[in-house]
């Protein structure tokens, strides 16, 4: 926890979930600020369904200052360490996304002799990096006498949704964040537009120099008070509902999964993460690619057995984000701000990248009584943000978009070149005849780096030609080496790392069900 530093004023945040106490925290143990009040209401409750996160998740727990045996108790926690993708290049297929960058974070020099072996080769991500072999192999990504946070697999978590703000309330209320129950029934603006108060339905008024939006898809400051409007994704990304449901383990000892299945299907696919008590389960699908009693039989097939007494829970929901998520002294963050089905899990990690610029910008001593340097500060915010959201969308549609599936209508129109962006366009074009190379990434934009691009791009079997022949690109014997480098190493790092579910009983404070080291 940091020192306190000069405060930009008197910060509001109105609703709580995940986005709005993951912003208290922040506000408050991170950036040691001491004048943070949140407003929610329990008549509404959470969306809870986004179960998966992002690597960035283990600095942001790090740098509130908490324990990660702590964290994994009180959120429900395991690890992840990718997505296992199945059924989405042909509907046989299956491949993996994992956190471990490639050896020496040298793919780019590898990835053309890897294309030259043809015929001869592991898959991508299994010729670069350990990872994928040991996830599959069911282990943890860390040991036990690994410090917090840290390993040698890059990991990430999934978590109750529900669980984890219940956590980031508790931890923030510690902090001396103020919360204040109730439903905003009027938002007061100032003459220049600027917010300067919320009144409750009750008739109390709650005053604030900072607004933050964290009130969902209702958007009420950013969208309804401030008129940013919102740009819609869904000719481009299809999915606008989902189904879920929470299944229990068929046994108390039952494996957890250290990665997210995905499974594909007629109009959408399935999540499947692992929690120590249950599994998360949902269907995500086009809604003008199935009706819902279409979505709710795929989910129960895939859920049989266990599921029968269930009732799924539905999320509807429109795909894009808002034309500017900061606007005079109110910053949108979350689903407010914008939201993504939830494959690749992007839902916390732009709540964690949000916060982090607005760190940045907002907090020098004065710069949220400056009006310039604040109006400066939201240029900026929302020049970032927007190119984030639009490098977001052109990743998603790579997972839709190579498909070599035309047995349904979602297969076929997600192939089709009239739904894919322009820019993903031109790139595919020019990678069947060369690898993607650095100067097609701006990396302080994007969210997923170039090496996520190869696991997708030649998981799904994409084809690259390589004009001009390998001779273009030396280092061919080190590349070998290399590959061969990975290969001799995945037994032992499959051998020195523990079960999974194991690994979280020890760090849970529980039994281990099975041998940790």
């Amino acid at each position: 926890m940091t020192a306190d530093i000069p405060s930009p004023g008197r910060i509001v945040i109105v609703g709580g979930g995940t986005a709005g106490w993951l912003s208290a925290a922040t506000f408050s143990r991170t950036l040691g600020m001491r004048d943070v009040t949140l407003v929610e209401s329990s008549e509404i409750g959470i969306i809870g369904v986004g179960e998966g996160t992002f690597p960035t998740i283990r600095s942001t727990l790090a740098g509130l200052g908490v324990g990660e045996g702590e964290f994994l108790r009180s959120a429900d926690a395991t690890f992840k360490q990718g997505v296992l993708f199945d059924g989405w290049a042909t509907g046989a297929d299956s491949y993996f996304h994992p956190f471990n960058m490639p050896i020496g974070g040298e793919d780019e020099a590898l990835l053309p002799h890897w294309l030259a072996m043809e015929g001869q080769r592991a898959s991508w991500a299994d010729s670069v990096t350990v990872q994928e072999r040991v996830i599959r192999a069911g282990r943890a990504p860390k040991r036990v006498q690994d410090p917090d946070f840290s390993g040698p697999m890059n990991y990430a978590y999934h978590f109750d949704a529900a669980r984890f703000a219940d956590y980031l309330r508790t931890i923030s209320l510690a902090a001396g964040v103020r919360r204040i129950e109730g439903m905003v029934a009027h938002v007061e603006q100032r003459e220049d537009g600027d917010i300067a108060a919320l009144t409750l339905r009750d008739g109390r008024r709650v005053e604030g120099d900072i607004f933050i939006d964290c009130s969902g898809f209702r958007a009420l400051l950013i969208g309804k008070t401030l008129g940013s409007g919102f740009v819609g994704c869904g000719d481009t990304l299809f999915n606008d509902r989902a189904l879920a449901m929470q299944v229990p383990h068929d046994r108390p000892d039952a494996p957890i999964r250290p990665y997210t299945l995905a499974t594909a299907h007629e109009a959408g696919w399935t999540w499947d993460i692992g929690l120590p008590e249950r599994r998360g389960i949902g269907y995500v699908y086009s809604s003008r690619h199935c009706s819902d009693d279409e979505a709710e039989t795929v989910l129960r097939r895939y859920v049989r057995p266990g599921g029968e007494a269930l009732t799924p829970r539905q999320l509807r929901f429109a795909t894009g984000y808002r034309e500017r998520q900061w606007i005079g002294n109110c910053i949108a963050i979350g689903l407010s701000a914008g939201f993504f089905e939830p494959l690749e899990s992007t839902g916390i990690m732009l709540i964690e990248a949000a916060l982090r610029m607005v760190g940045d910008f907002l907090l020098p001593a004065g710069s949220a009584s400056d009006t310039a340097a604040r109006n400066a500060a939201a240029r900026r915010f929302n020049r970032l943000m927007t190119a984030r959201f639009e490098r977001i969308v052109r990743f998603l549609k790579l997972h839709y978009c190579i498909t070599r599936r035309t047995d349904t209508a979602y297969w076929r129109d997600n192939a089709d070149p009239a739904s894919i962006p322009a820019d993903l366009q031109d790139l595919l074009a020019q990678w069947r005849h060369r690898p993607p190379s650095r100067f097609d990434f701006t990396v302080d934009l994007e969210t997923f780096l170039p090496p996520s691009y190869h696991y997708i791009l030649y998981g799904m079997g994409f084809e690259t030609r390589l004009a001009g022949g390998i001779g273009r690109y030396p280092g061919g014997q080190e590349a070998r080496a290399a590959f061969a480098r990975v290969a001799g190493a995945s037994g032992a790092a499959v051998s020195h790392l523990p079960d999974h579910r194991a690994l979280l009983d020890h760090l849970r404070g529980r039994q281990p069900s099975a041998r940790v080291s």
